[in-house]
């Protein structure tokens, strides 16, 4: 006969095995970096001498390898990512773009865009993005929804830069475009959006329409010091509804990531966020027969420290995020408090990269993660809190501004406290793309897995894979268009898979350099098995105010 075994050594088991990994990953790297460096002392020498002219790593849902100053201020810092999901992180390509922020205050997902001082971008994570790095992150609702693909929140620079001369001649970036209030040593770039939209959302037989107006506030403010950097991004927007009946979407995010040059191969981030939306109705989730789904407050804080030893890339990160959730509100007048939902989280992370080329590096890597609830138990009785395990291999590719990106696959565990809660496990895919066929033309493409907690009886939670892609294209100087799609599969353990996907357009006009016009139109379908599908259609125009 089989012999059980108990829940409290299945996880003690799972904890021992994941502790060894990380320790042995991080004894092993001071021997393996010195015997490559008596060995290939030269080279090494040479390539370290050769790299000060590109850009450090990539990662997707983890922090960046540490990137090389060339002296000419370039900084590695969080910016928002708009047009995106967590795992679609990548604005249009042009310089004139204007609006700000994200329409994904989360993730993204995910994953995100750091900015250079220069103007150039690397593939990095943007810093906490209110835990969407982190395996059990809780992507915020506009990650699957329409608002990802409003281009009236667009606001980042160019996002495929020419990468600096040989010759050291200079490149076209936004940085010196005269835009932005200086303060001190700080470049202040803020935005107002306002749009008039239009959305009808049909669910079932039910068929509902409002109009409303739309005021978008954005921000950046950066440091421009010799050395260190700072980076501050803040993006909120206001929904007021002017005829018809439908629940309004508020939503708002501030990040901050201080940058710390230790020494030439060393570099720390630290870094904080705070994240704020609405339940999304479509959410499993979410209170059904409300007519205002609970708020969502999120806080982050965390911190990675980026090593290069020579042929090796070493990263160490650790994340926490507090979650707190409203109550919901009924027609009647009647609330329900969610509070039973709040919690806190942390997420340490070790990855080792092998540099087996400037533009090709493997590498491994491991997590571990706690999540506490408030509450021993929920309002039915469950013990939420839980412990998570993953890890993954996979390799990052870097061949300049045409293409660059990163794929990893891995495996990952919840295990829940409560016996009754089954633990998750699953195969994890994740990885960005960016491909710049011709100056002016950008595709990207992402792939996110995350694990989700349920609130229903019995339910632990289920898997979200999430998959999204987009063209942005210089139609001419003054006008881009942007194609977005996005696709999120949520993988029950045990009722059937449901399935959700969207798909964008739209144009941004540069009227001159402090206004930009917006359009867009974008298209929603929900299939829930278990429930009512849903579809949802919304368009609108805008004007953008910057300086």
């Amino acid at each position: 006969m089989t012999k059980r075994i108990s829940n409290d050594a299945l996880r003690q088991r799972r904890l021992g095995a994941t502790l060894t990994l990380l320790a042995s990953t991080i004894l092993a790297i001071p021997t393996i970096a010195a015997a490559q460096s008596a060995n290939n002392r030269n080279t090494n020498a040479t390539a370290s001498s050769g790299s000060t002219a590109r850009t450090g790593g990539l990662s997707t849902l983890n922090e960046t390898f540490p990137t090389r100053s060339t002296g000419t201020g370039t900084s590695t810092g969080g910016a928002n990512d708009p047009l995106s999901s967590p795992t679609d992180p990548y604005s249009a390509s042009n310089t004139a773009l204007a609006g700000s922020g994200s329409a994904d205050p989360l993730d993204q997902t995910g994953n995100g865009l750091s900015s250079t001082a220069t103007g150039t971008t690397s593939l990095a994570t943007t810093p906490l993005r209110a835990g969407a790095n982190m395996l059990q992150g809780t992507p915020l609702n506009q990650a699957d929804g329409l608002i990802a693909d409003d281009l009236s929140e667009l606001t980042e620079p160019q996002q495929n830069a020419a990468e600096e001369a040989i010759e050291g001649g200079d490149t076209s970036t936004r940085r010196g475009d005269g835009l932005g209030v200086k303060l001190g040593t700080f470049t202040l770039r803020p935005s107002v959006n306002q749009s008039v939209n239009s959305e009808t959302t049909r669910s079932g037989s039910t068929t509902s329409r409002r109009n409303y107006l739309a005021t978008t506030l954005n921000g950046t403010l950066t440091s421009d010091w010799a050395r260190h950097a700072l980076t501050i991004t803040g993006a909120g927007t206001f929904q007021k509804n002017i005829s018809g009946t439908g629940q309004t979407e508020p939503n708002a995010r501030l990040d901050a990531d201080l940058r710390l040059d230790l020494s030439n191969q060393t570099v720390a981030h630290v870094l904080a966020g705070y994240a704020f939306e609405r339940e999304d109705a479509s959410d499993p989730n979410a209170i059904a027969g409300t007519v205002e789904q609970a708020r969502v407050d999120r806080f982050s804080l965390g911190g990675t420290i980026e090593r290069d030893f020579g042929i090796l890339r070493g990263t160490a990160a650790l994340t926490g995020t507090r979650t707190l959730y409203g109550s919901a509100r009924f027609a009647d007048g009647r609330s329900l408090s969610l509070s039973d939902r709040d919690r806190n989280a942390v997420e340490g992370r070790i990855r080792v990269g092998y540099e087996l080329s400037p533009a090709l590096i493997p590498f491994i890597e491991a997590t571990l993660g706690r999540a506490l609830y408030d509450d021993d138990v929920d309002r039915l009785g469950y013990a939420r809190s839980s412990w998570s395990y993953g890890g993954r291999a996979g390799v990052q590719l870097d061949l300049g501004e045409k293409l660059r990106g990163e794929l990893g696959l891995g495996y990952a565990i919840v295990d829940y406290e409560d016996a009754r809660l089954k633990s998750i496990d699953a195969f994890t895919v994740d990885g960005t793309l960016l491909w710049s066929p011709q100056r002016g033309t950008d595709v990207d493409l992402g792939l996110r897995t995350t694990v989700q907690d349920a609130t229903a009886a019995g339910q632990s939670g289920w898997v979200d894979y999430q998959l999204s892609a987009g063209l942005s294209h210089l139609i001419r100087n003054d006008l881009t268009g942007r194609l977005t799609a996005s696709s999120t599969v949520r993988d029950y353990p045990s009722t059937q898979n449901a399935l959700n996907w969207s798909l964008g357009t739209g144009v941004i006009w540069n009227i001159n350099r402090y206004f930009d016009a917006t359009a867009n139109l974008g298209y929603e379908f929900t299939d829930n098995p278990g429930g009512t599908d849903s579809k949802q259609l919304r368009a609108g125009v805008g004007l953008t105010l910057r300086r």
